[in-house]
């Protein structure tokens, strides 16, 4: 399967002092995970095959739980077409 591009945006349900704290352990998984992906200052972008991302998205929820988070809720969009998509065709121009 061509890779796509999936971002996530992931809101913990922790104490505000919290939120930050919680989320970085869920990029610090992402960064883990051997994908390519981008911060930004509202959600994730990835770069990968589908079903691994998927992968990725459920058990960033986990962490989240396991964080303490009585409730997560995950934004996703994916990008998905025949031949593949990259971050790079997205945004190259604008680097």
């Amino acid at each position: 399967m061509p890779n796509c591009n999936l971002s996530l945006q992931i809101i913990p349900n922790v104490e505000d002092e919290r939120l930050y704290s919680v989320v970085d352990k869920v990029i610090e998984y992402i960064s883990s995970c051997n994908v390519r992906y981008e911060v930004g200052p509202m959600e994730t972008t990835m770069e990968g095959e589908l079903s691994e991302l998927l992968k990725i998205v459920e058990k960033s929820q986990e962490i989240c739980i396991n964080e303490g988070a009585g409730r997560v809720i995950s934004i996703v969009k994916i990008d998905y077409k025949k031949d593949g998509v990259t971050i790079d065709e997205k945004i190259k121009k604008y680097r």
